[in-house]
């Protein structure tokens, strides 16, 4: 299959009408609406309606006409191809590009290699994996993440006494 991109994964039904619930993988919940289909496997699945409750999106997807069929899509994937993906803003990155980025800091002494990405209200923690073997969690903000390049792997970051 193409290079797929997580969009959010299915939570669960939401009324009769075949509608479910979606724990977006973005921090942009309104992404979804810029979208025209998904795709749960190899199975692309237009998107006939959005909208938002709280933290979370919900679709009614072509073909999902009830709470049976909305339920047999608990805990599914959604994706979309790389190609088919939105634009994102500048200083946004994909987590599937990020995980295995070598973080090194600004006079390229390496520091670890960025083992997942974990989602937290305030803004994303990257969790660092130190050439020991030990981790540590690095805030996702401009005060430590100085640069990013997912062509060349390298993540350039600047610590503070006691991160890292």
């Amino acid at each position: 299959m193409k290079d797929m991109i997580g969009l959010g994964r299915i939570t669960a039904p939401v009324g009769i009408k075949g509608e479910v619930r979606v724990y977006p993988y973005t921090d942009e919940q309104a992404r979804f609406s810029a979208v025209e289909k998904v795709y749960l496997g190899e199975r692309a699945l237009r998107i006939e309606k959005v909208r938002y409750q709280k933290d979370m999106v919900v679709l009614k997807l072509e073909g999902v006409d009830n709470r049976n069929a909305a339920e047999a899509l608990r805990n599914a994937e959604l994706s979309l191809p790389r190609e088919e993906m939105y634009e994102m803003d500048e200083d946004s990155y994909l987590v599937d590009d990020l995980i295995g980025i070598r973080a090194v800091l600004e006079d390229g002494t390496p520091v670890g290699v960025l083992k997942s990405v974990l989602p937290n209200p305030a803004h994303d923690l990257y969790e660092i994996e130190k050439p020991d073997g030990s981790s540590f969690l690095l805030p996702a903000v401009k005060a430590f993440i100085v640069s990013v390049d997912t062509g060349a792997g390298i993540m350039t970051v600047r610590l503070i006494e006691g991160l890292g």
